[in-house]
């Protein structure tokens, strides 16, 4: 625990460096009570991150942190980070944006000692604009007051608060793989005997694009549809089932071509469509300055473009011969990632939560859940009863979602649809607990199921862009292992959800189980299935030494975890 805090502590150290821009910052100031004010001259990181040396100032930091570490921040000080300064403008004076500086700006101060949120924007925007780019020595110098003043009692607080969530997350994750394992150990099931879903289906299929214009809300929505062909069609007919998949903030329809391309080789329809407020094509003209930022209308209107999607399927699968009798509205599923798992979980029922927003989107609340500074945007809808589930989806898988205060309990307990949720343990962008495995024992329907992923990020199921599609330059760090893993198993659990609960094909039921989850694990990304989870069960792992406390976890924790 000592050596995770100290190893935090420096984190913590170069976090405050790399968001800090400077002007003429000469030096940064920790106040420490009741030991009093340390300073570190910006001069001395300059020298360290040049040449390596560690002056008479820098070591007395230097000689609190490991070889390793001092290796970690000298790499961090003379890294040069790719973004242009209308990028980081733009970033910057978004309503996310102004969030996560403001909250930054409670930790680093003027000299004044005021919130550093205009003198952080300003310099990063004027180290970005610098010749010699945006580094921390740049920012640093950029700053714009001789003293970047650092709440040090304030970071010390954050980072012993980050780290016991960290350790209860992990307590969590391992008592659901201990149970998985358990439960995995009673199976009689010999899965190398079975058929590997993983593998491509029987059906060839073929790819048709469309664009469609819903003239009332001015969107266009491209679609790619891939469906079956009939001449493989033993086991399905025409009309084939119907599955919707929805991207993610920033991503395009081809973040899920190897599940699309997989279900159809199983007989399914596949449409994927872009969401043209949240796509990347629009966060690039964002970030370009020529667009604005997407706006919390968006809420709304994801969960509208896929209902419009379907009745203009509708429409056409009567006149169209390339889809005429070839899908099947009975029979429609629902997959979506992050802001998509949010849209698939409103189109089953879910509503969303304005008292829950209210209590969570405080400003004083430290927002260790990042997926808040997204969710929070919804405040801004206005207050209606706002119907977005659509009766024609009878399943949906929701990976990654973001959920817990704009759907929260009362949103989410409302769904009554099969549902399966797929979380990454290492997911900083829609934190496990806090976003599948907590609301996981929110739902009240006896078909549910949560597929945890050890080590998968938030970017571990999308498929890879190349760096010209790219929206934002993502480090290595944030995507994980090999990813190839996750796509199989994705692609197995995606063909045996919808076999069981939109076909009612009861034979593929147990490749939901446990043990299949054990079966087609591989390290480190070790998969683990649950059918069931309690609220009483989490809170216990969570409250550990207080077990008959039923406090569950906090979205936002403003002081210690519950």
């Amino acid at each position: 625990m000592i050596k995770f805090l100290r190893y935090l502590g420096l984190g913590l150290l170069s976090t405050f460096l790399t968001a800090t821009p400077g002007l003429g910052a000469e030096r940064i100031s920790f106040f420490y009570p009741p030991f009093g004010e340390f300073y570190l001259p910006v001069d001395s990181l300059e020298t360290f991150a040049k040449e390596g040396k560690i002056d008479e100032d820098f070591s007395f930091y230097a000689s609190r942190a490991t070889p390793q570490q001092l290796a970690q921040l000298r790499d961090l000080l003379q890294q040069r980070f790719n973004l242009t300064p209308t990028l980081v403008s733009q970033i910057t004076y978004s309503p996310i944006g102004e969030r996560v500086v403001q909250q930054l700006g409670k930790l680093l101060l003027t000299e004044s000692r005021n919130n550093g949120f205009y003198a952080i924007r300003a310099s990063l925007i004027l180290a970005a604009a610098d010749q010699e780019g945006l580094t921390v020595v740049n920012l640093l110098r950029k700053f714009p007051s001789n003293t970047i003043r650092v709440d040090f009692t304030e970071g010390l607080r954050i980072v012993e608060e980050l780290s016991q969530l960290l350790e209860k997350k992990d307590e969590v994750v391992a008592f659901i793989q201990k149970e998985a394992i358990a439960q995995a150990a009673n199976s009689t099931i010999d899965f190398s005997q079975q058929p590997d879903l993983r593998s491509p289906g029987k059906f060839r299929w073929q790819k048709t694009s469309l664009e469609l214009n819903d003239i009332r809300r001015d969107r266009r929505l491209p679609i790619d549809i891939y469906l079956p062909t009939t001449q493989n069609s033993e086991l399905k007919t025409p009309p084939f089932p119907l599955i919707v998949i929805s991207h993610g903030l920033a991503s395009d329809r081809s973040t899920f071509v190897y599940l699309a391309e997989h279900l159809a080789s199983y007989g399914f329809a596949v449409a994927v469509l872009e969401h043209p407020g949240s796509n990347a094509e629009r966060i690039q003209l964002y970030f370009a300055g020529l667009a604005g930022p997407p706006d919390a209308a968006e809420f709304i209107n994801r969960p509208l473009d896929i209902k419009y999607l379907l009745n203009e399927l509708e429409r056409l699968e009567k006149s169209d011969p390339t889809l005429q009798g070839k899908l099947n509205f009975q029979q429609v599923g629902a997959i979506g990632q992050s802001f998509g798992g949010y849209t698939v979980l409103t189109l089953a029922g879910a509503k969303i939560n304005f008292e829950q927003l209210r209590q969570d989107c405080n400003p004083n609340n430290s927002f260790f859940n990042l997926s808040l500074f997204l969710q929070c945007q919804a405040t801004e809808l206005p207050l209606r009863n706002y119907q977005l589930q659509d009766d024609r989806i009878k399943a949906i898988i929701a990976i990654n979602p973001v959920d817990s205060s704009i759907l929260g309990q009362g949103g989410v307990s409302q769904i009554k649809v099969p549902v399966m949720l797929v979380a990454g343990s290492q997911d900083i962008f829609a934190p496990p607990v806090f976003e599948q495995i907590r609301p996981f024992t929110w739902l009240s329907g006896s078909n549910k199921y949560l597929a945890l992923i050890e080590n998968a990020t938030h970017f571990s199921a999308i498929a890879e862009s190349t760096p010209e599609n790219s929206v934002l330059p993502v480090p290595s760090a944030l995507l994980g292992p090999d990813r190839a893993a996750v796509y199989s198993y994705l692609k197995a659990l995606s063909v045996a959800f919808l076999e069981t609960h939109l076909l009612n094909r009861p034979e593929y039921r147990s490749y939901l189980q446990p043990s299949y989850g054990t079966f087609i694990s591989k390290e480190p990304l070790n998969l683990s299935i649950l059918q069931s989870l309690s609220a009483v069960q989490l809170n216990q792992v969570w409250n550990g030494s207080n077990p008959q406390s039923t406090k569950p976890p906090n979205p936002q924790p403003t002081a210690t975890p519950p």
